[in-house]
């Protein structure tokens, strides 16, 4: 498997970025909704402060996906209606916007707080805005309701990509996937 993408599939930088970003999403939205399960108030602060750094990677890995997908190439689409292409332009669009929204409010969110971020006890990450704690319940909505808008864009990104797969019977899903073979011809495959 290539590092850079070709005319038929993703190249495995990409697929790494892609299959790790994602990985980082989902458990971090667990472990943020699990916060409040913790057993003692220390516990509670350690969770916390790995959500945080888990975040700001996500945050990085967006912006390594942007400067990648500068220097590498898209694979050709999958034939489609126009109206179905234009609709996953616009899911990755939304994807993208809310992948860097989140970690930035979660960040806002730390700063109107008054306290410390640490990614990983490295390093200190300066404020986003001062300390104001008549923000603090705004920007933890903030943060909360950008993340379900998130699990709602992700059922259709991840809808979108089953239906490729079962229905349309193309390699839209294959191309991202890790190990996986392309269907051969996959437009006379889903004609049958």
């Amino acid at each position: 498997m290539s590092l850079r993408s070709n005319d038929r599939q993703w190249g495995s930088v990409a697929k790494f970025i892609h299959w790790t970003t994602a990985l980082l999403i989902i458990g971090n939205g667990i472990f943020g909704l699990m916060m409040d399960l913790a057993s003692s108030p220390m516990q509670k602060i350690n969770w916390l402060a790995l959500h945080k750094s888990l975040g700001l990677t996500v945050l990085a890995l967006l912006l390594l996906r942007v400067l990648w997908r500068m220097a590498d190439r898209r694979p050709a689409e999958e034939p489609a209606p126009r109206w179905q292409q234009l609709a996953a332009h616009a899911v990755h669009g939304i994807l993208y916007v809310l992948i860097a929204a989140i970690p930035l409010s979660g960040w806002w969110f730390n700063s109107v707080t008054g306290k410390p971020l640490q990614f990983f006890k490295l390093f200190n990450l300066p404020p986003l805005g001062a300390a104001n704690h008549d923000l603090r319940h705004l920007s933890h909505s903030v943060h909360e309701n950008l993340f379900w808008i998130l699990v709602a864009v992700l059922v259709l990104h991840i809808g979108g990509a089953w239906k490729h797969h079962l229905i349309d019977r193309d390699n839209t899903l294959l191309r991202m996937l890790p190990f996986r073979r392309l269907r051969t011809d996959s437009r006379s495959e889903g004609e049958r």
